[in-house]
């Protein structure tokens, strides 16, 4: 079968997508990735065909009205050729490119969306997704958020589904009613661990199919010697333009009797950053390497990083910054996998406090442990790619 698989450009959505079209390809399926023109040797090197995105503002994200706001049913309607040569089984659309699931409406063609973090439809009585709120224990905490959702959160919602149904009107598509339209109705591959998911009523067509990971080459560097624990900071690749995390993360732990590695993560510096001489700072590595040597993982709670290491079933202590960073530190926390760190208080001190607490409490790594454990059965590109496949036989 021939699929097309089309994602936002930042790391945390393209190298899933990746990901999955590798797992499709090696089911001797046709994959198309699109995305943005930078991601062409990621996609082309991992044997995947690639098509270029029309790339567009997503944040801020544009008025409606604008120029910049009437992009989704410009991009989809510049993909329908591609679906008309492609003739795709089922278009995987990521869950921030709108276009991809337009168009395929338009084409007739099964669509599928990937998920790369955590689920961010809420049941009611839950907190709104990326507030960063744990979920409550008592009756009167869950009665005072269900109220909350029927005012705030379906403002917002509302908002958004007008939003949508503009695009879809520019297409000829009709209307929607419900929210949250952007996720297919068909199928949805959140790609997370269960374990860092609230308990709740899952839909259907909704599948937890684990993390879909995916790395580019990157030659091994040079670890700091010695026999003590190994700290890993990597900070977020989008944001934190003034390094701020790995700054603090190095003053930190500078007097500790601790190993550190940290990575600017190609974010330029705009000024000198003090290295002590218990670490090493790099602009880029691979985590392959790392994170299985790794005691613990400092980070800002991109959800790939915040899965990647524990797939390597080691302990994260998660700076969130912005987006949907807040929500993975909290479920971080809630999952006893490691702690969070509100953004205000990523300095030297809070920081090297909470370090020590995960690195002097076995528990962490052991509940680490069991989510890598799990990560090692399931396979979440591979379960992702029957899943497809299956959709896509329903409807041949």
């Amino acid at each position: 079968m021939r699929f097309l698989v089309a994602a936002f450009g930042d790391a945390g959505h393209a190298f899933p997508a990746i990901s999955l079209g590798r797992a499709l390809a090696a089911r001797d399926h046709e994959v198309v990735v699109e995305t943005w023109e930078e991601r062409r040797a990621a996609v082309e090197g991992a044997g995947l065909g690639f098509a270029a995105a029309q790339e567009y503002r997503m944040f801020p994200p544009p008025e409606p009205g604008s120029d910049d706001g009437r992009h989704a049913a410009e991009a989809a309607r510049a993909l329908l050729p591609l679906l008309e040569e492609l003739r795709p089984h089922a278009v995987v659309s990521d869950i921030l490119t709108l276009a991809p699931a337009l168009a395929a409406e338009r084409a007739g063609v099964p669509l599928a969306t990937l998920i790369p973090h955590i689920y961010p439809v809420v049941d009611p009585g839950q907190p709104f997704f990326a507030s960063g709120l744990r979920t409550p224990r008592t009756a009167l905490g869950r009665a005072l958020w269900r109220a909350a959702e029927r005012r705030a959160l379906r403002v917002g919602l509302e908002r958004g589904r007008d939003d949508l149904n503009r695009q879809r009107e520019r297409l000829g598509l009709p209307p929607l009613e419900r929210f949250h339209g952007g996720i297919s109705e068909q199928l949805a591959l959140v790609a997370t661990y269960p374990q860092l998911e609230y308990p709740r009523r899952w839909p259907p067509h909704v599948h937890v199919t684990g993390p879909m990971a995916f790395e580019q080459p990157h030659p091994d560097i040079e670890l700091p010697p010695g026999d003590e624990p190994l700290v890993l900071v990597a900070p977020s690749t989008a944001h934190d333009s003034d390094n701020r995390l790995v700054r603090a993360a190095l003053a930190a732990f500078a007097e500790e009797p601790l190993r550190v590695v940290a990575t600017t993560n190609r974010v330029e510096p705009r000024r000198p950053i003090e290295v002590p001489p218990n670490a090493v700072l790099v602009d880029w590595l691979s985590y392959s390497q790392v994170m299985p040597q790794a005691a613990l993982v400092v980070c800002h709670g991109g959800h790939g990083t915040v899965a990647r290491a524990l797939g390597a079933g080691t302990p994260v202590l998660v700076c969130p910054i912005t987006g949907d960073m807040s929500e993975t530190a909290m479920r971080v926390d809630w999952a006893g996998v490691g702690l969070s760190l509100p953004w205000r208080l990523c300095r030297p001190g809070p920081l090297r406090w909470a370090a020590r607490r995960l690195l002097s409490d076995p528990s962490f790594a052991a509940r680490a442990g069991e989510v890598a454990a799990w990560g090692r059965a399931n396979d979440g590109a591979e379960r992702g790619a029957a899943l497809v496949e299956r959709l896509a036989a329903r409807h041949s």
